[in-house]
């Protein structure tokens, strides 16, 4: 009997040792390849009428360079670039499943020399050789990117959103609706004091 206990707690010993070992291999691994971001909305593709509305709206041409700013699938860097003629296209999602089927989308398309993806923050990615965004995020996260917008984009850029304004903070200059939905036009002024409640400049 006493050898049996010695056994049996030899063994409760190895195995508390093994399982501690094995939370810290997990711990290990989670730290080394920690989770990617949650996207702040979900994914919701825009109608393609309602794509080329934006663009057109954007009045998007050769001269343009366009960013898309949580692009989903690619479908508006990809029409911009390939029935408006931008020169080039840029979309940007934090979700790296969204950016593997963009870059999928724009081989199929046969743009990849002139639409690129990356998988980054949107509120801390470079933007500012933009002339040309385009947005179809909710209000909130409109308002929360308004700073950088304004002290990121050269005056005169433009500024496009599906269906989310801005609320008060910044009134649009311009609204088309189509489908049931609504696009909403900005343009980057000279000096920030032109907008609504804005006292910078």
């Amino acid at each position: 009997m006493q050898v049996s206990r010695i056994r049996l707690t030899r063994h409760a010993r190895l195995g508390g040792r093994l399982a501690l070992a094995l939370l810290l291999t997990a711990s290990f691994v989670r730290a080394q390849n920690p989770l990617p971001p949650k996207p702040d909305v979900i994914f919701v593709p825009t109608p393609q009428a309602v794509v080329e509305e934006m663009l057109k709206l954007a009045r998007v041409g050769p001269s343009d360079v366009l960013y898309d700013l949580g692009c989903g699938d690619g479908r508006l860097a990809i029409t911009a670039v390939k029935k408006f003629g931008a020169r080039r296209a840029v979309g940007i999602d934090i979700d790296p499943i969204r950016i593997a089927e963009s870059k999928d989308n724009a081989i199929i398309g046969g743009v990849t020399d002139r639409v690129t993806f990356r998988n980054e923050n949107l509120f801390e990615a470079y933007i500012s050789e933009a002339t040309v965004v385009t947005l179809y995020l909710l209000r909130s996260l409109n308002i929360k990117l308004l700073p950088k917008l304004l002290a990121d984009l050269k005056p005169g850029t433009r500024i496009v959103s599906h269906n989310f304004d801005m609320g008060d903070e910044w009134k649009p200059e311009k609204r088309v609706d189509l489908e049931h939905r609504s696009i909403y036009l900005w343009t980057v002024p000279e000096k920030w004091s032109l907008i609504h409640h804005g006292s910078r400049k």
